[in-house]
């Protein structure tokens, strides 16, 4: 039981556990059940997130930059549908007399 890891030390493990994994025949991302509690907390504490943490390590393609552009657009649409509904539903309706 390894106490002092380091950075480079968390993004080997993830390597060699992929590696391992490659070579049994299996094809799948290392995961947080393939490793010890002690590991998992170093690797987080390092790499940040699991997804992150394959990111870095280059097992996983890094995701879309364009993510963070998306959801700032699709929330303003959200909230553009709701302004406009909430306009709608307090309108005055006036009556020809």
């Amino acid at each position: 039981m390894k106490l002092n890891f380091k950075k480079e030390d968390c993004i080997i493990l993830l390597k060699n556990k992929y590696q391992e994994l490659q070579s049994a025949g299996i094809s799948r991302y290392p995961q947080r059940s393939d490793f010890e509690d002690y590991e998992i907390v170093a690797i987080k504490a390092f790499l940040g997130p699991w997804p992150r943490a394959l990111e870095a390590a280059g097992i996983k393609p890094p995701r879309d930059g364009d993510r963070l552009q998306r959801n700032k657009e699709k929330r303003a649409r959200a909230k553009r549908a709701r302004t406009d509904k909430l306009k709608e539903k307090n309108r005055c309706k006036c009556y020809d007399a």
